[in-house]
């Protein structure tokens, strides 16, 4: 890397190594083609796919969240972390072929599974690639820049997707299976496969051998591993409110579409621009108190969502559970990361996708149900009050997660 390249990149990112910023620029690659599902809606009306229809591939589409971290969590340390990207990003490229030429509602619902299901397989081994590539000290910085990565082309592609769609879907699905196909060239090319451990550890971070198999077994008797998990998931989906019921709310303020593109450009704006600053600020306190601390914020926004009514309020809203992203951006992943024996990375990294895969499925049914059969006061108020306390239980922990990060340093 130049020096004047160098001097470009936030400080709380220079010393992360090349496997890191390879796996950063293929994210924004990827991302810069997430187009089709945020358009689907859209698509599957021209397709003449209404009402009740359009809920089997949408809700298909949430199941494929649910099976796939957990098949690329296993195959990740059963088969490596690149045949696993690999697997995931050609499978989901094809599926997105296959729903655009499907003939029917069914085998639409079948295509969207499987786009889900194989895109979501990448993460777990693409998460375990950085847990392996970097020390405990800075994982929370490079899950940091992976995020970074995943917001940059996100706000990138909800430009180009509104552009492309206007002159024809076949252009979304075109340029979203280019770009997994791109970004499998770079995991084929740039990405060294780690050496594989197979030496095991006691969850709880004393040494010694142990059989672990192939499955979750070393993450169901991990107790500190299971505390955390269902913590973070109900994080996450209060986090999902804001792509889920944001919208609605927006909608029964009689504003307009293009109020939402606003408010999610604002979001994108914010994180974009704060996070590389932050993160390299935030490093100085305790990871698990900045994550209480960034997820009372978020639940804080999501519940000022409930007083809003224009465009002002909302606006609002959004800053704060923005400023609350930016916050704890890469922790969560990095403390899983940090129970994670080496040998079964994969499957903890799996879990957690798991856990943010059924933290979004929840926020499309349970959370939209209650906004549209209980209120949107009922959602947004349980959101204030699960995430903070879920955000207070989480700093309780702190000195559990941080005597066994310890252990696992020295042995």
């Amino acid at each position: 890397m130049s020096a004047s390249l160098a001097s470009r990149i936030p400080s709380s990112f220079r010393d992360l190594p090349p496997v890191v910023w390879t796996l950063f620029a293929g994210t924004v690659v990827n991302r810069l083609g997430y187009l089709v599902t945020p358009f689907l809606v859209f698509f599957l009306a021209s397709r003449g796919v209404t009402g009740t229809e359009t809920s089997y591939v949408l809700g298909a589409l949430g199941a494929g969240n649910l099976v796939g971290p957990a098949v690329g969590g296993i195959l990740a340390d059963r088969i490596g972390r690149r045949p696993t990207m690999l697997i995931g990003l050609i499978g989901a490229s094809a599926a997105q072929g296959a729903l655009f030429l499907a003939p029917g509602v069914w085998t639409m619902a079948a295509a969207a599974l499987l786009i889900s299901a194989a895109g979501s397989t990448v993460s777990p081994a693409a998460y375990a690639l950085l847990a392996d590539a970097v020390d405990s000290e800075r994982r929370q910085r490079a899950y940091a820049l992976f995020g970074w990565g995943v917001n940059i082309g996100t706000a990138v592609a909800g430009i180009l997707g509104g552009y492309l769609a206007a002159r024809g879907y076949w252009l979304l699905f075109a340029v979203d299976a280019g770009a997994m196909l791109a970004y499998a060239l770079v995991v084929v090319f740039r990405l060294p496969e780690p050496k594989r451990t197979t030496a095991g550890r006691n969850p709880e971070g004393r040494p010694g051998e142990r059989k672990d198999g192939i499955g979750y077994g070393v993450v169901l008797r991990d107790r500190l591993a299971l505390l955390l998990l269902p913590l973070f998931g109900v994080q996450l989906f209060v986090y999902s409110l804001t792509e889920v019921a944001l919208p609605l709310a927006i909608r029964d303020s009689g504003l307009s579409p293009a109020v939402y593109g606003a408010m999610a450009a604002v979001n994108a704006v914010l994180v974009v621009a704060l996070q590389p600053f932050a993160t390299s600020w935030l490093a100085r306190f305790p990871r698990l108190a900045v994550q209480g601390a960034g997820s009372t914020l978020i639940a804080l926004g999501v519940a000022l969502t409930g007083l809003a009514d224009g465009v002002a309020g909302y606006a609002v809203s959004v800053v704060v559970w923005s400023l609350g992203e930016v916050m704890v951006a890469g922790i969560a992943a990095g403390v899983i990361a940090d129970l994670a024996p080496a040998h079964a990375r994969g499957r903890y990294q799996g879990a957690f996708s798991w856990t943010w895969g059924t933290a979004r499925f929840a926020a499309l049914t349970l959370g939209v149900a209650t906004y549209t059969t209980l209120s949107p006061t009922v959602l947004w108020w349980t959101g204030l009050a699960v995430g903070t306390v879920t955000a207070a239980a989480t700093v309780a922990l702190r000195t559990r997660v941080e005597t066994r990060t310890a252990h696992e340093l020295a042995a």
